[in-house]
């Protein structure tokens, strides 16, 4: 059921932008379970709003309803002004990059630009009549701006990819990296003539400067923005309201993640208050209608008080209790390790060509270190020297003796998840055939309804959760993470920070949360230059990063 703790404001100076109004939203999947139901919130234009919630309650869902890619079983959605959306893999349907930017323009040159491409596809198809279409549709794209806009998207390409868009413009879209395609179609949208934008995890693939910049970004846009996330700095600095998905339907929550957990305790309290006064009400009228029947049977005129009370305690009764609070969803890891050598890692002279300049550096054991730096810079290139998959161009990489060592890939790619025929199969593997056991364990990581699935059907977030549950049973001293929460909800991912805070073992992430960051001991910087950089503390790193300290 949903409940409005607040409703969602803009900040103080005035915006402009659309509202956004949800009533009674239900769905369930096409197989027919049940996603959400009764959602229902109001949120006033010029919020920026982030939404939150466990992997697979249906964030992406309900925005894909918003933004009319799906229709909702009940419910409707409201929204005045223009919306653009953003999905979170995008441009992975679009065919070029000019194709995908153009699908984020403002709405006449969207129009003009999708002319234009059908005319130069049928003038390629041999229609020579389509070249009038075309001088009309390139007519129509001068008119509303489009070349200006092109000059636009030239200097964010410049800037993000590195090359002229002239230069990438009828590349194939997939092959930009996930962050370059994200930061431009950004760069569109808060360009656009869109009031309100809808961005589904936006920063994933954005390293911290990339972050930093989209927060600013959401913080001074005078658009409705509603984003996805699950990175708690972006939200602190960017939101002005959360908006929860649970219990099959969602509450909203007038403030900034900074207040949020708090806010989220404070309301499961009172959830389980109110539902704990009606249990006490419901059987003191039961008590009394009890009561007066059993005086009813000495004393007829007791007849119509125990009439009364029975009519008083039905009415009560009917509508059922009040929502209870919803059961916390994180996960259990149980990362134990072991001992090992002192010396877990040692690099002699280690260099990548075109990417790293040779360095030296030994890991101990015990050690929590973070590989840092930009988009591109070498960072997994590095990681999969370090497990074993890959070699250097120059130096040595060298393991120390009882190190068994474990790799969370950052596209959640390991090969030998993807061998057997179930999730469930994977898990039993690696318990000795225990499949008691294995589903227990599927449980602890919230996937025992994905048991009986194929790896390549789960979400994003439930092949992070396998893949750390494996590492988990493998039993590795040695764990090397890159990106390990970026698939993941704000409540796993914080289990798994407190996982590896009791690990007894050494600890080697890629990662762009500041949030985890915050966990390791040290850092190596590895930056566009190749020259690696070994940095003390979270200050320090942050300041490399970013170009200035800790807020």
């Amino acid at each position: 059921m949903a409940r409005h703790e607040a409703p969602a404001r803009p900040p103080a100076r005035t915006r402009g932008g659309g509202g956004v109004v949800c009533s009674g939203l239900a769905y369930a999947h096409p197989g027919g379970d049940l996603l959400f139901t009764d959602v229902s919130f109001t949120i006033a234009a010029g919020a920026h709003v982030g939404v939150v919630g466990v992997n697979g309650v249906g964030k992406s869902t309900l925005f894909r309803i918003m933004a009319g890619e799906l229709e909702p079983d009940d419910g409707r959605v409201a929204v005045s002004g223009r919306l653009a959306y953003m999905p979170q893999a995008v441009g992975a349907e679009a065919a070029t990059v000019r194709e995908m930017l153009v699908a984020f323009a403002p709405r006449a040159l969207r129009t003009a630009g999708e002319r234009m491409a059908a005319a130069e596809l049928a003038l390629a198809g041999g229609d020579h009549g389509a070249g009038v279409d075309l001088g009309a549709a390139i007519a129509d794209w001068s008119e509303h701006g489009g070349y200006e806009l092109e000059a636009q998207w030239d200097r964010a390409a410049r800037r993000i990819v590195r090359s002229s868009f002239e230069e990438i413009a009828e590349r194939p879209a997939a092959t930009l990296s996930g962050g370059e395609r994200k930061t431009l179609a950004l760069e569109v949208l808060f360009e656009s003539d869109a009031d309100v934008l809808l961005l589904d995890e936006p920063d994933n693939f954005l390293d911290v400067r990339g972050k930093q910049e989209l927060e600013r970004r959401i913080a001074a846009s005078p658009k409705t923005v509603l984003v996805i996330s699950h990175d708690r700095d972006l939200l602190t600095a960017a939101t002005s309201a959360i908006l929860t998905l649970e219990g099959e339907g969602c509450w909203l929550h007038g403030g900034s993640y900074a207040t949020y957990p708090e806010a989220r305790e404070a309301r499961q309290q009172r959830l389980g208050d109110a539902v704990k006064r009606w249990h006490e009400e419901e059987r003191r009228l039961y008590r009394l209608v009890k009561t007066f029947k059993e005086r009813a049977r000495y004393a007829p005129d007791w007849a119509k008080k125990a009439n009364a009370a029975e009519s008083r305690w039905r009415r009560f009764a009917a509508p059922g209790p009040p929502p209870k609070p919803v059961s916390d969803q994180r996960i259990g890891v149980r990362m134990r390790g072991g001992d090992s050598a002192r010396r877990v890692l040692v690099l002699e002279d280690v260099a990548i060509d075109g990417l790293i300049r040779p360095f030296s550096d030994e890991i101990h054991f015990g050690e929590r270190v973070g590989v840092i730096g930009p988009n591109g810079s070498g960072k997994t290139h590095l990681m999969r020297l370090l497990a074993g998959e890959a070699s250097p161009s120059a130096g040595r990489v060298t393991t120390g003796p009882r190190v068994s060592t474990g790799y969370f890939t950052q596209l959640n790619a390991r090969d030998d998840l993807r061998g057997a025929e179930t999730i469930l199969d994977t898990v039993v593997e690696r318990v000795n055939g225990d499949v008691e056991r294995a589903m227990g364990a599927l449980a602890r990581y919230r996937l025992a309804d994905a048991a009986r699935r194929d790896y390549d059907t789960m979400s994003g977030g439930q092949k992070a959760r396998l893949e750390i549950l494996c590492l988990e049973l493998e039993g590795h001293n040695l764990l090397l993470l890159d990106e390990p929460t970026d698939n993941l909800d704000i409540d796993s991912a914080e289990a798994l920070e407190s996982a590896l805070d009791g690990f007894e073992g050494t600890v080697v992430a890629v990662t762009h949360d500041r949030t985890f960051l915050k966990r390791l001991d040290r850092y190596v910087l590895v930056p566009h230059s190749g020259d690696i950089r070994q940095l003390p503390d979270h200050r320090s790193a942050l300041e490399a990063l970013t170009g200035s300290p800790e807020r």
